[in-house]
């Protein structure tokens, strides 16, 4: 990328600056970058002027009168909107450089992209809740679809390294938040709409359109790729541009799901596919991750990939990080890991939990603070009936009370089978000392979340470390 100048961005701005980047967050200010104060959730970015300019902005992008400043200030009407705007002129419009791959859905947004993400190879890109990927590296991050000012940055360091292609999670949050409104993508694909958000979008209704929204901005020769069995897909076909492909247990479907079945701890899936038969066993188990792998087959099929080469690399995916993952520090037991949060998710991972147990469930779980109260007490419930034991604790409480929202998990259940341990990490330790020979213990919420969210603070927190911790700790005894 070409450096930018000042004056290249603002023409009747005289200085010639040259600048590094551009931020939101007045925190992560460095030397040459250009502040732009968008409004958020709960913060007004012009009360951190003085902190950006401190920490080095040049220049300050403002939407109402903030008296004189030492740096030169760009008055516009809506700093959100222009974000973009500017986003787009300095990384050169990056977004236009890499073939655009959306996932949308309630639940198995990450585990489809990182399938897809494995099927594709070097050339390929990822970006969600499981951080970014590209050519061997892997980085974190905190959103599943990141503010824009990061967003831009992170596709320019995609198409800097020569990756073609990117395959990215599209949060109903992002196009709430008009993030990804620049976009056009080759590739949608829609997983499924189950009740959740509603903290930000008030109504399903409202929800639903975000999701719908990704489909809209399909290029006219490309595909949205629609999951047949979703309650919401006539209303998300409706909404879809180019050709419509879909998968499911139909036989219209363009990749029908004939039969599946275990077979020695793989997953046996018979596809139908331009009316011929195939077979393909999968490492990844569950009839979730049927669909999860029938979805990610059709977008390397869009991609004009031979079946035959898509289905021999399925047979070599690598376990999901945080999602279903079985960790290998026992033999003694199982030690599931995911990042489970809707009562849709947990019930059909306990559903099929229960099919595979040979002795006791223990479940490690809590629900999110500030967002949706609505969802605890189905949460709670579904957990509470099919779980052997459960025990209730944090999982990024933010400001509210954790005895509070344990409470609301239980509000609507009479089962007993449960204790609460507010610490996280004391409530995983006590459910590994309890468990007994193929037990299986379930912990979800966070997946492999490196942070926990405690009152208004990201503090370092990872359920992966405090797991491999617990078994270091009992090698060392």
């Amino acid at each position: 990328m070409k450096v930018k100048k000042l004056n290249e961005l603002f023409p009747d701005i005289a200085s010639n600056t040259e600048v590094t980047g551009i931020k939101i967050n007045s925190k992560e200010v460095e030397k040459g970058d250009i502040f732009v104060c968008t409004m958020g959730v709960t913060a007004d970015r012009h009360d951190f002027i003085d902190e950006a300019i401190s920490n080095g902005a040049c220049a300050v992008v403002v939407s109402k009168d903030v008296g004189e400043k030492s740096v030169p200030l760009i008055r516009v009407k809506d700093t959100n909107s222009y974000l973009r705007e500017l986003c787009s002129k300095y990384y050169d419009y990056p977004y236009n450089k890499l073939e655009m791959i959306g996932i949308t859905g309630t639940n198995g947004k990450t585990t489809v992209a990182e399938i897809i993400y494995q099927l594709l190879g070097d050339d390929c890109a990822y970006l969600g809740t499981n951080g970014r990927k590209w050519k061997g590296k892997s980085l974190s991050m905190r959103n599943t679809t990141p503010d824009v000012d990061r967003l831009y940055r992170y596709l320019t360091e995609f198409v800097n390294d020569e990756c073609k292609e990117l395959v990215m999670e599209a949060s109903s949050e992002a196009f709430f938040r008009h993030r990804l409104d620049d976009i056009k993508y080759h590739i949608a694909v829609l997983t499924n709409i189950t009740e959740d958000h509603l903290n930000i979008h008030k109504t399903l209704d409202n929800y639903i359109e975000c999701k719908c929204q990704l489909f809209r901005q399909v290029e006219p020769d490309g595909f949205s790729i629609l999951n047949s069995c979703d309650v919401n897909f006539t209303r998300v076909l409706a909404s879809s541009k180019g050709t419509i492909l879909t998968y499911g247990f139909k036989e219209t479907d363009t990749l029908y799901i004939k039969n599946y079945e275990e077979v020695a701890n793989k997953l046996k899936i018979t596809f139908i596919y331009k009316n011929k038969e195939y077979m393909v066993l999968s490492p990844l188990l569950g009839e979730f991750n049927v669909l999860n792998i029938a979805a990610a087959i059709l977008v390397c099929l869009a991609k004009q990939m031979k079946i035959e080469e898509v289905l021999a690399k399925v047979e070599n995916l690598k376990q999901i990080e945080g999602r279903l993952e079985v960790l290998p520090f026992t033999n003694k037991y199982m030690v599931m890991l995911d990042y489970a949060h809707t009562t849709d998710a947990l019930d059909k991972i306990l559903t099929y939990l229960n099919k595979i147990k040979k002795n006791r469930i223990i479940t490690v779980t809590g629900s999110a603070g500030g967002r949706e109260r609505e969802k605890r007490p189905s949460m709670g419930k579904v957990v509470l009936e099919k779980s052997d034991y459960v025990i209730f604790t944090m999982d990024d409480p933010r400001e509210e009370d954790v005895n509070q929202i344990i409470d609301d998990l239980l509000a609507t259940s009479d089962l007993t089978n449960y204790e609460r341990i507010i610490d996280r990490k004391e409530a995983i330790y006590k459910a590994l000392a309890m468990a007994e020979e193929d037990d299986i213990v379930f912990i979800t919420g966070k997946g492999r979340d490196n942070y926990m969210a405690l009152g208004k603070e990201y503090l370092p927190y990872s359920d992966y470390e405090v797991i491999k911790s617990y078994f270091v700790e009992v090698a060392e005894k």
